[in-house]
């Protein structure tokens, strides 16, 4: 197949542009505070709508700061500190799924020592909007036309520009069906109960661990970086590793827990 080759710039005014990347985001946060603000309504909740309201803030701060200094950390430090300008060209790409979890558990950590509510608790509710996110995100780089797939000659093998002849995996599109659709699926469903405290920040740490890990095979590593041993390791399952071990520990362990989130 043939890539749309869709223009990254959604509108222009003048000198202004909006790009479909940055666009991708809005739609992100603003379906998991539409989601949030559901899920606060259930009779079973703990929540707020004013509360779900003042987090998505925090949250939006977490993410956007986080993912760009992950990025930054975990895959092309050399080159953003020889132009260091680039850091916020967010329009460009560039940011870490692994570095924005670290920024929405920081905020969420400070957000809950102000509102009196527990880091797990807080992870528990926001657990299943945050494959949302992934999906648009995902979607804001297939346009953008990085992060493409491995060679291939599959039927769904698709041609991008800048990544020379061949078909190449769309590896964009099964981390949005994978990470973001099915995983979102799940959570929701396991989710629409209470459950036990931890088991639903858990369940998504395991599910997307596992996804993100299998789409690599598919994936083409950061061409900064490569792949770290034996031609098949990438730092996103090397990252996926710890995440994946957490999310575990929080299932086994909400097992012995009697209180409900």
């Amino acid at each position: 197949m043939q890539y749309p080759n869709i223009d990254p710039v959604a509108l222009s005014l003048g000198p202004v542009q909006l790009h479909w990347y940055g666009l991708m985001y809005v739609f992100a946060f603003a379906a998991g505070w539409l989601l949030g603000r559901w899920r606060a309504s259930r009779p079973w909740s703990r929540w707020s709508a004013e509360q779900v309201d003042d987090f998505v803030t925090w949250v939006m701060l977490g993410v956007i700061l986080g993912a760009r200094i992950g990025y930054v950390l975990f895959y092309d430090l050399a080159a953003y500190l020889a132009d260091p300008l680039e850091m916020f060209k967010l329009w460009h790409g560039g940011m870490s799924f692994h570095g924005g979890l670290l920024g929405v558990v920081t905020v969420s950590w400070l957000w809950g020592r102000r509102n009196g509510k527990t880091l797990v608790d807080i992870l528990d509710f926001v657990a299943p909007l945050v494959p949302t996110g992934l999906f648009f995100g995902r979607i804001g780089n297939f346009i953008n036309g990085e992060l493409w797939g491995r060679v291939t000659d599959a039927s769904i093998g698709m041609v991008f520009p800048h990544a020379g002849p061949l078909p190449r995996h769309p590896s964009q599109l099964y981390e949005a069906g994978l990470e973001g659709l099915l995983t979102f699926i799940i959570l929701w469903a396991y989710s629409s109960k209470p459950r036990p405290r931890g088991a639903v920040a858990g369940l998504f740490a395991v599910l997307y661990s596992l996804s993100r890990m299998f789409v690599e095979f598919f994936r083409m590593p950061d061409a900064q970086i490569g792949y770290l041993f034996g031609g098949w390791l990438t730092m996103g399952q090397v990252l996926c590793m710890p995440l994946l071990a957490a999310g575990l520990w929080l299932m086994f362990r909400s097992r012995s827990s009697t209180d409900k989130a």
